[in-house]
């Protein structure tokens, strides 16, 4: 009986320690970060989509690296500003994620900012 009770308290300890490390890793995952490059259109500027969405082209060493919005697309009041053109300066802040091998970055309130 005892040593039942040492394994259900050993699993109880277990436990709290591994939804403590989650909810540590889940914090880190939810931080923003500002990235600048040029704000793109995924259909007009890069021919990937059926539909116009936005994305933000960053310069990383002489790579570039495309992080997709995760926004209302061309419905968003920024989109106007760059769809069709080559792109336009400015920056995105937001939290990153990564799905697939694409970056994707789904923008805080008023984080598209238009250099």
């Amino acid at each position: 009986m005892n040593a039942l009770k040492t394994l259900a308290l050993s699993l109880a300890v277990l436990f709290a320690v591994a939804l403590t490390m989650r909810a540590d890793e889940k914090k880190a995952d939810t931080k923003e970060v500002t990235v600048k490059g040029t704000l793109v259109c995924t259909m007009c500027v890069l021919k990937e989509t059926t539909d116009c969405g936005n994305a933000i082209q960053v310069k990383d060493g002489d790579k570039t690296v495309t992080y997709y919005l995760k926004d209302d697309g061309k419905a968003a009041p920024y989109h106007g500003k760059f769809c069709t053109k080559k792109g336009v300066s400015g920056s995105v802040t937001g939290v990153v994620s990564e799905d697939g091998g694409k970056k994707y970055i789904t923008p805080s309130k008023d984080g598209v900012k238009i250099d």
